[in-house]
């Protein structure tokens, strides 16, 4: 009996080895499969960001007052930084609320400095105009859709309460 128990622990022993065997390979294999999900979001990334440039310079079109012109543009990961002049203070202003509130692909308008400056047209016409400082960030497509996809729902979720 005691041949017969001590030949059913080393089997159970062996088949113990063979399970932690597998078990290492697995968490090998989970590993690579975070490794490779992490790669094909940096892929998807992208091919997402790829089209950022564009999306920024015709929002910019779009939202930019008459009035405001810019001078400098730079961008760092998807924070943009902008700098330009005004005609007023207000034109500053309603840029900022387009730039909050009309499009998807910009967001969080943040005025850095704005400063009172004049511009010399001529050797005697001079202008009195309002440098600005002020930066925001880029939304990636995927963000852009969620966004447009929360925003119908509530369009949905406001226009079913109006009908009761």
């Amino acid at each position: 009996m005691i041949n017969a128990q001590q030949e059913k622990n080393n089997f159970l022993l062996q088949e113990t080895k063979v399970l932690e065997n597998q078990i290492k390979e697995i968490a090998t294999i989970e590993e690579e499969i975070a490794a490779l999900r992490a790669r094909q979001k940096a892929v998807e990334d992208l091919q997402s960001d790829r089209n950022l440039p564009v999306h920024l310079l015709s929002e910019l079109v779009k939202q930019l007052p008459d009035g405001v012109y810019i001078t400098s543009l730079k961008q760092a990961d998807r924070v943009v930084t902008m700098q330009g002049m005004a005609q007023s203070n207000e034109r500053v202003s309603e840029m900022l609320r387009n730039l909050a509130n009309n499009t998807p692909w910009l967001s969080k308008p943040e005025l850095v400095e704005i400063v009172a400056n004049n511009v010399a047209l001529t050797p005697r016409d001079q202008r009195r105009v309002s440098a600005f400082n002020l930066r925001f960030q880029l939304m990636r497509s995927s963000d852009v859709q969620k966004a447009m996809e929360a925003a119908s729902a509530a369009a949905q979720g406001a226009a079913t309460q109006a009908g009761k």
